[in-house]
């Protein structure tokens, strides 16, 4: 089984292109999803961050996410903490999910994808990048705030040239039809390694 990882700045169209590779029978893990249920449902996960940060991140079980972000917001030294928390155990649950999957390769998609780790349980990756302007385009209408906002944003993130540097192919999302020719390519270099 072939693990993938796909990643992208905010706006690229990585949740796109995992919807052209998923009509293509191909299992895909969100990684920042499956983090979020992990933070609620694993119990090592829940007593690490607890012991961290204290017994309110947590409600009746349930994390509170708003006193976890008021802990990270602007504290690189607690975001970096969460993370050395959270992360790992993303990483061994991506590697357990794809052993159960059926098919010639699986996709993590990740915005994060060399900043979690996940690149190191990953045999290749795929790096999706679109113009700024397309970009902030697309994040600003989808999340509803400024594109001075998703500029924000971005600038905490890996450039795309650097991403694109970094994986082993890029799908230039700009259009639909060709990204769709793009996945396709991919999708049958991978299914017959």
């Amino acid at each position: 089984m072939i693990k993938v990882g796909l990643c992208g700045t905010i706006g690229s169209g990585k949740s796109t292109v995992c919807r052209l590779f998923a009509d293509r029978g191909v299992a895909i893990y969100v990684a920042d999803d499956r983090a979020k249920e992990l933070m609620n449902t694993s119990q090592p996960l829940k007593e690490q961050i607890v012991e961290a940060f204290g017994a309110q991140s947590y409600i009746d079980g349930a994390l509170n996410r708003p006193y976890l972000a008021s802990k990270i917001f602007n504290n690189d030294q607690n975001r970096l903490l969460l993370n050395s928390i959270v992360h790992p155990a993303v990483c061994a649950d991506f590697v357990k999910w794809a052993m159960e999957q059926k098919g010639n390769y699986v996709i993590v998609e990740s915005a994060i994808l060399f900043e979690s780790g996940l690149d190191n349980v990953v045999d290749t990756t795929i790096a999706v990048v679109a113009p700024k302007e397309v970009a902030l385009a697309r994040a600003a209408a989808r999340d509803g705030v400024s594109e001075a906002e998703i500029e924000k944003r971005m600038a905490v993130q890996m450039r795309p040239e650097c991403l694109k540097c970094r994986c082993d192919f890029c799908i230039n999302n700009i259009d639909l039809d060709k990204a769709k020719a793009q996945v396709e390519k991919i999708d049958f270099f991978l299914s017959n390694r």
